[in-house]
């Protein structure tokens, strides 16, 4: 449809909308349903028609005029409501006559009200007789041609609404999400957290290594951040008393945008006194594998080429176990920077850090991780690149955390929560030397967050969750903007 002729069929659909107006009200309201689709369908699909036709009730419905065939004095309408399609029959004798008249001017994407009786066609479709029909709303633009629909990705993107009328996949990854998000939920909630809500306006940008957005307060005049992560007010609630909480949380990262990275993410952050990492990991199975058979009935799902397996446990590696054995040397050799720095070269890497942690952590960024494919838990982090983790008793320079990765990809990361006041100021010191010697991702000194700690934080772990790349794992999408309802966009000017 190109578009001159859309500009046409615009033009002819306001004549309609003018002559509406010039009858009475053109936007009526009251009309009330009193079933769904999808409901008609999951009581009397299965029926016969001699079934069907001992039934007597009146049904009112309203949904979007999706196809129309005329036929003389009978039409075949396909409506649609948020729950799926059904066929509307309509037969002049059977209607008022201004009411049969009226819908012959009709259009795709007009949204009517219709009351009728179930019945089933020669053919066995589900339909509505109709005895009753009316024009509850005028679409003033046509809907995309119906054998190509709306396959644009960039229109998809900034006309989610006509995305989400037409394109049935669409619904369905969205409705997937929700469904994710319900089950996130009931598995917290059964294991008795607390659902809580912090702000989203910081005064420091602090809970993560990342840049934030920076916005000003006119009548406090003062600067505030766009939340990074939810993480020390969650933490200070532990220490109030709460000791299982979880928040699902918009988080807000001034960085690149990718076909994993969106600026605006949703993420959940729980956490549990009296626990340890080890206790998340096996939180995070049950969590996961609960997910996937209630979005998919299965622990088996398929994501791009892959077949992955969402039935615990899962595999664990620390990291410079991943990193020894993707780069075939000996665990015990990483333990020297020299060879880190030999694994780098070897593999084109350039590494300017002379800090072990860090050309660890960038060896397992850039070699490993793509080859994480099953679902894996990556432990035992180097302390100079994780600010807010407990150290392990095992080795002071590892923290008692973790990542879990699938498919490639970081989903989730956690630990036992560092709750040393005097170990967390020299953490927050070490980052603000970083932050002046120009990472603008470093966290800042957040004194209040120390003195909440003074007053006793009880041993705890914490974690998060990406639920946008989660998403991506269960909907088989292969960018975060296939499973963001309105993501980030360049504006058209």
């Amino acid at each position: 449809m190109n578009e001159i002729n859309v500009k046409d069929q615009s033009a002819v659909r306001r004549e309609k909308l003018k002559q509406l107006r010039q009858n009475g009200n053109a936007y009526p309201n009251g009309d009330k349903p009193n079933t769904t689709i999808s409901a008609l369908f999951e009581r009397y699909n299965e029926l016969d028609k001699t079934a069907l036709e001992a039934q007597n009730t009146t049904y009112h419905l309203a949904g979007r005029i999706m196809q129309y065939r005329q036929m003389g004095k009978a039409a075949f309408i396909h409506i649609q409501d948020y729950t799926g399609r059904l066929q509307i029959y309509l037969r002049k004798q059977d209607l008022p006559e201004e009411e049969f008249d009226q819908s012959k001017t009709w259009d795709l994407g007009d949204i009517i009200f219709v009351t009728g009786h179930i019945f089933k066609t020669q053919k066995g479709e589900l339909s509505i007789y109709s005895n009753h029909v009316k024009l509850l709303t005028k679409s003033l633009h046509p809907l995309p041609d119906k054998y190509h629909g709306l396959t644009d990705k960039e229109a998809c993107y900034r006309m989610r609404y006509l995305d989400l009328m037409v394109n049935k996949d669409t619904q369905k990854r969205f409705k997937v999400r929700s469904k994710i998000i319900q089950s996130i939920r009931q598995t917290l909630i059964d294991a008795d957290f607390l659902e809580v809500e912090t702000p989203m306006m910081h005064t420091l940008a602090g809970g993560a290594t990342a840049k934030p957005f920076l916005t000003h307060h006119n009548a406090l005049d003062i600067p505030l951040y766009l939340r990074i992560a939810p993480e020390l007010f969650l933490k200070r609630l532990v220490v109030g008393g709460f000791e299982k909480v979880f928040e699902i949380n918009r988080n807000f990262r001034n960085e690149g945008i990718s076909t994993r990275h969106n600026p605006e993410f949703t993420m959940l952050e729980f956490y549990q006194a009296h626990a340890t990492y080890e206790d998340l990991i096996q939180l995070t199975e049950q969590m996961l594998e609960k997910i996937s058979m209630d979005v998919s009935g299965s622990t088996q799902i398929t994501y791009a080429d892959y077949e992955l397996n969402f039935k615990g446990p899962y595999i664990r590696m620390r990291m410079s176990e991943a990193v020894a054995k993707f780069t075939n040397h000996e665990e015990h050799s990483l333990h020297s920077i020299d060879t880190l720095k030999q694994i780098a070269q070897a593999n084109q890497l350039s590494i300017d850090s002379d800090d072990w942690g860090v050309c660890l952590l960038e060896l397992f960024e850039s070699i490993v991780e793509k080859k994480l494919i099953q679902p894996t838990f990556i432990t035992h982090y180097p302390r100079s690149v994780s600010p807010l983790a407990r150290v392990s008793d095992d080795n002071p320079e590892l923290t008692d955390r973790f990542e879990f990765f699938v498919a490639g990809q970081e989903i989730a990361n956690g630990f036992s929560e560092l709750n040393d006041p005097d170990d967390q100021r020299s953490r927050f010191e070490m980052q603000m030397k970083a932050l002046e010697a120009g990472d603008d991702e470093a966290m800042p000194y957040d004194d209040d967050y120390i003195n909440a700690l003074e007053y006793g934080l009880p041993p705890t772990a914490g974690e998060g969750i990406g639920i946008d790349r989660l998403t991506m794992l269960m909907t088989n999408s292969t960018t975060i903007r296939d499973v963001i309802l309105f993501p980030t966009l360049k504006r058209v000017t």
